[in-house]
């Protein structure tokens, strides 16, 4: 059985996306536990930078992870059509 390199390239960026949106919304609850902790125990410079550093890598990961991830699907589904 031949295997199509573009699908099998395909399935491999959809198994990256899928693990940078894993982590994107890992980085998205660290931000909120550490907020949250915080708010409990007072917000000092290290919880502040702790959510701020979280927020800004969950962004970075997320972003570029949720595109692919459409773009992937789109592209299944416009074989499936042709």
């Amino acid at each position: 059985m031949n295997v199509d390199p573009i699908r099998q390239r395909r399935e491999q960026v959809a198994h990256l996306a899928a693990i940078a949106r894993r982590a994107g919304w890992s980085f998205f609850g660290l931000a909120v536990v550490a907020f949250a902790g915080g708010l409990v125990i007072g917000l000092s410079g290290l919880v502040v930078v702790l959510v701020v550093g979280s927020l800004i890598l969950g962004s970075a990961l997320l972003l570029p992870a949720i595109i692919v991830g459409f773009g992937v699907t789109a592209a299944e589904r416009d074989d499936r059509g042709s």
